[in-house]
């Protein structure tokens, strides 16, 4: 017996597999908020649940990824996505993925600047890990010579960003409902992208091509439909060409990401590239230290609206090697232009046990110039608890 599902058929007795996780936090911001409407803690959770099954003896698979977060404070924040809904299909040395993805790539740990497929999830973290499920068509090749990846992307996410209550933000909210396209056909323009990927002896290497709708969005002042002076995300056609690249020599990993992109208005290049050296079992004991430093760098110079400029990443990463995989990462990112421009984070996590995970994140921003993005996010420095369960 059948059934059949998306024009699939779906065999009854697929077994159909149930995971997920759910997580409460509670954020605390170190400093009085600029704006009135922002207040100094934020609670919210979120769900993300997993369905996955597999058929036609391994050929075929469903996935879905769903996520919904609801926050206390900020309206915009609350919201729900379909991070995967794709079906695959695997040959011999081929395959192919439909529905909606997420596609990583990248190297480096401070910036990804070739990961341009899914949108950033905005509201979620400062830190843009977070991305949006992206609609797509994606047909991969195995090769000797390499793994080849062609991907049609027939419509197009708008970023998430931060309401008038929420924290993180300039002193104008950016209104998505006002967003404009270089494109006529906005967010139905059909984008597309190719990559190559190969491991050469100790190199990894990745070269990647994308046209289409960019990513990151550009910010101009405009009026709403009640005529009120908002900052409206302007997403124009750009071209990228992108290459990573990473290899392992003893106990050093060296890094690099660079791309060039072109538009109606930039035509730029940017980079950022580095090393983790790991001292294994410091002072005699069973703990690692991951020691990591990158370089950023854009040719935009003050025109950029990243801070990721000419700056540089000092980071330490600590690991316990114990059962619970306990964990801790402290980094500084310094601005070689401003030496009152800078940022700090820690990442702390470790299990309870097999389904409960906390989590700790403190973000700390400094900055004397108006002039660097950073600037906006001066009085928000913040820790956050999550406490995490894993089904």
């Amino acid at each position: 017996m059948i059934v059949i599902t998306g024009g699939l058929l779906l065999p009854v007795q697929a077994q159909v597999e149930y995971t997920g996780s759910a997580a409460i936090e509670q954020r605390y911001y170190l400093q009085d908020a600029l704006y009135p409407q922002q207040t100094r803690d934020d609670l919210s959770g979120y769900y993300s649940p997993e369905l996955y099954t597999s058929f036609n003896d391994g050929s075929d698979s469903l996935l879905f990824k769903g996520f919904y977060r609801f926050d206390q404070r900020d309206s915009e924040r609350t919201h729900g996505d379909i991070r995967e809904l794709l079906w695959s299909h695997v040959g011999d040395d081929w395959e192919v993925k439909t529905g909606i993805g997420k596609v990583f790539w990248g190297q480096t740990e401070s910036l990804h600047l070739v990961d341009i497929i899914n949108q950033t999830d905005a509201i979620e973290s400062i830190d843009g890990e977070d991305k949006l499920g992206q609609p797509m068509v994606a047909l991969s090749l195995y090769k000797s010579w390499g793994n080849f990846t062609a991907f049609v992307l027939p419509y197009f996410r708008e970023r998430t960003f931060a309401g008038v209550d929420g924290r993180l933000r300039g002193p104008l909210p950016i209104d998505s409902d006002s967003a404009l396209y270089e494109s006529d056909d906005e967010e139905k323009n059909l984008d597309w992208a190719l990559r190559w990927q190969h491991t050469l002896g100790d190199w990894e290497v990745g070269l990647s091509y994308f046209e289409g709708t960019s990513r990151e969005p550009e910010y101009v002042p405009n009026l709403n439909t009640k005529g009120e002076l908002v900052i409206s995300p302007y997403y124009a056609q750009i071209e990228q060409f992108g290459v990573d690249v990473l290899t392992i020599v003893d106990a050093w990993i060296f890094k690099l990401e660079a791309i060039q992109r072109q538009s109606a208005t930039q035509d730029y290049w940017a980079a950022v590239g580095g090393f983790e050296y790991t001292s294994v079992g410091v002072f005699d004991s069973v703990y690692d230290i991951g020691w990591l430093m990158e370089y950023q760098y854009d040719d935009r110079e003050g025109l950029a609206a990243s801070a990721a400029q000419n700056d540089l990443l000092l980071a330490a990463r600590w690991a316990l090697n114990d059962i619970d995989g306990t964990s801790v990462l402290f980094g500084v990112v310094q601005d070689l232009d401003y030496s009152g421009v800078r940022s700090a984070l820690i990442e702390a996590s470790s299990r309870i046990n097999d389904h409960w995970k906390w989590r700790l994140d403190a973000y700390l921003f400094s900055s004397d110039e108006p002039a660097e993005p950073s600037y906006m996010l001066r009085r928000d420095d913040y820790v956050q608890f999550s406490l995490e369960y894993y089904f």
